[in-house]
């Protein structure tokens, strides 16, 4: 969805918590698609504060044309520091938590934490009910939502196309 509003970019950033053991394979999907597209991926690894900041600054010395940051909980914890970077630098992000969009970024395909935080409390309620934990499935989202910052796409000088508009769970204007 990021190359599909911004077609002409060929050179995407990509940023990635190494701490994360799900950063493998996550990463190998990102790579098979951006083979796919026929994009350049500069992969950047950040699991603190100035790591992000030092990323940030060698995505801006590479000229990406735009930014995916990986779902994290690292990286949604600190969402203003990464939404602030990407305004500071006009490098379009796309994020894996629509909070992060609230704040002012881009774009976001990802479950809602919202809905999260709920099966968390359902899962808690069983186990305080006797349920054994190891007893509960575990659950994936089945649901992700498409969050568009329409007033951070004007600021960046980027016009949504109308699919994604209409793709779209939610656009804040």
């Amino acid at each position: 969805m990021l190359h599909e509003l911004i077609p002409a970019a060929t050179a995407i950033g990509f940023l990635v918590n190494p701490t994360n053991p799900n950063s493998e394979s996550e990463t190998s999907d990102v790579v098979t698609a951006a083979r796919i597209l026929g994009l350049h991926l500069q992969r950047e690894n950040a699991s603190s504060e100035r790591n992000i900041d030092a990323a940030f600054a060698r995505l801006v010395e590479q000229r990406v044309n735009a930014l995916f940051i990986i779902d994290d909980s690292f990286f949604t914890a600190r969402r203003d520091q990464l939404v602030a970077l990407a305004a500071r630098h006009a490098l379009p992000a796309s994020y894996g938590a629509h909070e992060a969009v609230a704040a002012g970024g881009l774009m976001s395909y990802g479950p809602s934490l919202t809905n999260v935080y709920r099966q968390l409390g359902v899962y808690a309620g069983r186990i305080l009910k006797g349920e054994k934990p190891a007893d509960i499935p575990v659950m994936q989202p089945t649901k992700l939502d498409l969050v568009i910052n329409l007033a951070t796409a004007k600021a960046l000088g980027l016009t949504v196309p109308d699919r994604l508009l209409a793709l779209a769970d939610e656009i804040i204007e």
